[in-house]
């Protein structure tokens, strides 16, 4: 049984991704405003991670956990509308990617598991 992690591509394809990604996040007037003052390159490498973990590749996540690290965001009135954006925007990195639907799928119903934490409610 693969992981999603390997269904994806492996480290190649998540770097690729979240490239796509961020391209995509900055220019999404809904959420770029808290990627003011980010150095990205910086933050792209801790997504890289993050998402490599999740999916369940190699663990080199050494980033602060969810809640810690979004709490400055959520004090800028990050929401679920912002965490949907956000989810909308990756699912439409993997699929002009070709990534199949049910990977996406996949990708998002990870992501999900996330939403309590980022958004400093457990």
């Amino acid at each position: 049984m693969s992981t999603l992690y390997e269904k994806l591509g492996g480290s190649a394809a998540v770097d690729a991704a979240v490239d796509k990604f961020y391209r995509r996040v900055l220019a999404d007037d809904r959420i770029s405003r808290f990627f003011d003052n980010v150095d990205m390159d910086q933050q792209a490498a801790k997504q890289k991670a993050f998402l490599t973990m999740a999916f369940g590749g190699p663990n080199n996540y050494t980033a602060l956990d969810m809640k810690t690290g979004h709490a400055h965001l959520v004090a800028q009135g990050l929401d679920d509308s912002h965490f949907d954006a956000v989810v909308e925007d990756l699912g439409a990195t993997l699929k002009s990617m070709g990534v199949p639907d049910e990977l996406i799928a996949e990708v998002a119903a990870v992501a999900e598991t996330t939403r309590e934490s980022v958004l400093g409610r457990v």
